[in-house]
């Protein structure tokens, strides 16, 4: 396979294809979306380390394919896995194949382990978080603007707030110390980057599946009011999870529960700064927190690819057939600015859309059952954080913002921030 870095494609597997390269450092995240949007509906993409995969970019072909049960979640229908083509040393291999929970399994046995794992995040549950949400809101504005005295108002948001938030929730939510946030956030830096050393990749995943399975253990002798132990407990007609499923779905939630949210809140707050007129907008009571957390989902997806569906038979869609064994990824950062689904306008970020129907936490059965507690984290933290700090601005231009070098994330390195004077 030949590369060609000037246009950012190389020589494809079939006669006359090409294919779009993903760039692993993540250096320009619109253009590439337009770039697969523009390849066609179903487009060639490779992957970090060469790896040729289908990446569905059109929100219609989404949701068709989102819903076809010929794409399934199972690794081992993935022909170059089983050839052996896909080393353990991938450094996308953990989400490729992060184990049996419910973001692994199709059909009856992903039903079943949805079903058991809804028990413990109820509707109701999420609801009865907001409290403690707002509480963990309030704590981290009064941090921030004790630090504004000694750093002259500038201040990284996104390790001091936006991180904070979604991390603190979720640890409480599924019973895991404070203590072990540093040590996770480096492990989940490792685990979702495009360029892990080789030599790294297995030793994290075993860190984490370490990690985990200490709190399983602990949680088995000494239970308690948070989603782990009623994991462990949940039950349906006599079924229970295993201690397998029980880690694979805690290792799950805790890596969508924080790394979503973190991108939402920063992204929603970059996307107002970066446009005065729709934060206007919001200040006046024009629009509401609502609108514009949608339409950050939309415009600025938290996240930019969901890796991986394997066809188990030929799939034809929008004139491309993807092979049996062949594996699709879902485009969420190009399918958000699809001119199709969202007219001429795709490409502006509007907080008075209506209708704003995206896909940005997935469609059908895999559908994020975290999407609620996140939707709810943003629409308490934005509306505090501008009311708390109303003179809010970026303390770089925004061409210097930084995404890490993660295809699957929409994640910046930091959000350098001024704070300016806090309200009374």
């Amino acid at each position: 396979m030949t590369s060609c870095p000037v246009t950012g494609e190389t020589g494809g597997d079939r006669p006359g294809e090409a294919r779009v390269v993903l760039d692993p450092l993540v250096r320009d995240l619109a253009g590439e979306g337009a770039r697969l949007r523009e390849a066609g509906p179903v487009a060639a993409v490779e992957l970090p380390g060469g790896v040729p995969v289908w990446a569905v970019t059109r929100h219609a072909e989404a949701r068709e394919l989102l819903m076809d049960p010929r794409l399934v979640k199972d690794i081992g229908h993935w022909a170059a896995w089983r050839r052996g083509e896909i080393p353990k040393t991938w450094p996308l291999i953990g989400l490729a194949d992060p184990g049996p929970s419910m973001l692994t399994f199709d059909g009856a046995e992903h039903r079943r382990l949805r079903a058991l794992s809804a028990q413990a995040l109820t509707p109701r549950r999420v609801e009865a978080m907001r409290p403690r949400i707002e509480a963990i809101t309030h704590e981290l504005l009064d941090a921030l603007e004790r630090n504004a005295a000694a750093t002259g108002g500038r201040i990284d948001l996104k390790s001091h707030f936006a991180y904070r938030l979604p991390m603190n929730v979720v640890s409480e939510l599924m019973g895991i110390d404070a203590v072990d946030h540093p040590r996770l956030r480096s492990l989940y830096d490792g685990f979702f980057s495009s360029v892990t050393p080789p030599e790294r990749v297995q030793e994290i995943i075993g860190e984490l599946a370490a990690f985990f399975g200490g709190v399983l253990e602990q949680k088995k002798r000494s239970p308690g009011d948070d989603l782990t132990s009623a994991l462990l407990a949940a039950g349906e007609d006599g079924d229970s999870l295993t201690d397998e499923e029980v880690l694979g779905t805690l290792q799950v939630m805790i890596a969508a529960g924080h790394e979503t949210t973190i991108s939402l809140i920063v992204n929603a707050v970059v996307a107002l700064l970066t446009h005065p007129d729709q934060l206007a907008l919001v200040s006046s009571g024009e629009a509401d927190w609502d609108g514009v957390i949608e339409e950050t989902l939309r415009w600025n997806a938290p996240t930019t690819h969901v890796l991986i569906r394997f066809a188990t038979e030929d799939v034809e869609v929008g004139g491309t057939v993807i092979g049996k064994g062949e594996a699709l990824i879902v485009a969420y950062g190009a399918i958000g600015r699809d001119g199709a689904q969202h007219g001429p306008t795709a490409d502006e970020f509007r907080v008075t859309r209506s209708p704003n129907r995206h896909l940005s936490f997935g469609h059908g059965p895999h559908v994020c059952p975290g999407a609620p507690l996140s939707r709810l984290e943003a629409r308490v933290a934005l509306p505090a954080l501008f009311a708390r700090f109303p003179e809010l601005s970026l303390g770089v231009p925004a061409s210097e913002l930084r995404n890490k070098p993660a295809v699957t994330q929409n994640e910046l390195y930091e959000l350098p921030v001024v704070l300016g004077t806090a309200a009374r």
